[in-house]
């Protein structure tokens, strides 16, 4: 297929109009017209698109891209040796961040939502990122805490009385400690997101809303592999979805 229609299809279908983000959405580096195959990944990495190379890809589909807002906008260093590598080998990349966090079908937030068997009741924070939701039958947090576990092959880290009883959820993937407070005053029992500050802590103590931070790469490996599998079913394209391990 040509990288114009790849590209349009993945605007549209993500609605990349109507967000407001940190960083340009869609095509960041052009590469070759034609793509065949496809590598997606949580992050454009140099480790990513090494792999990307070995495996003859014409395009990577990521969720952290480049050209952040407030980064330094020279392209020298790091982030020249990644482009340079790209344009060497003629490989576009596409980068979706807020639409794949979004998105109700592809998005990180419904899939990490599915995944954990939570059900999802409404939608809050800025642009409607964050989830408000619920588990199908109540649980402790350590019971929780050790589903996340089995469903990531990660221990997330967990701040709040394990033998609670958690039925109200809240959750946003990646680093979305910020919603903490919206999700304290929707009378939720815990929010899981990516991250955690220290402060964060002092506020899950002082609530008595449980905290859990179970990895910002772990909570979003799901959108981009589901939109990549999308790509290569709808047009025929084959689809590898790369995981370079991340703790954080």
């Amino acid at each position: 297929m040509h990288r114009d229609e790849l590209e349009n299809h993945l605007n549209q279908l993500l609605d990349i109009s109507r967000f407001h983000d940190y960083c340009p959405n869609g095509l960041q580096v052009e590469g070759r017209d034609n793509i065949h195959i496809i590598i997606s990944g949580v992050t454009a990495s140099l480790d990513l698109l090494q792999a990307a190379v070995a495996a003859k890809a014409d395009a990577v589909l990521v969720h952290h891209g480049y050209f952040w807002r407030g980064e330094d906008t020279r392209i020298t260093g790091m982030k020249s040796r990644r482009i340079a590598l790209l344009m060497q080998h003629g490989i576009n990349l596409f980068a979706y961040h807020l639409p794949l966090d979004v998105h109700p079908e592809f998005g990180n937030n419904a899939l990490f939502g599915r995944k954990l068997g939570l059900i999802e009741t409404s939608r809050f924070g800025e642009q409607d990122i964050a989830v408000q939701g619920r588990l199908a039958q109540a649980m402790t947090l350590g019971a929780l805490g050790e589903k996340i576990s089995l469903t990531l092959s990660r221990q997330p880290m967990m701040i709040g009385d394990p033998d609670k009883t958690v039925q109200r959820i809240a959750w946003c993937t990646g680093a979305a400690q910020s919603y903490f407070e919206a999700a304290i005053q929707r009378g939720v029992d815990a929010f899981i997101t990516g991250e955690i500050s220290e402060q964060t802590v002092h506020a899950a103590r002082e609530s008595g809303v449980a905290f859990i931070a179970a990895g910002h790469h772990a909570t979003e490996r799901y959108g981009v592999q589901a939109l990549g599998d999308h790509i290569a079913q709808a047009f025929g394209i084959r689809h590898q979805f790369i995981d370079i391990e991340n703790p954080v």
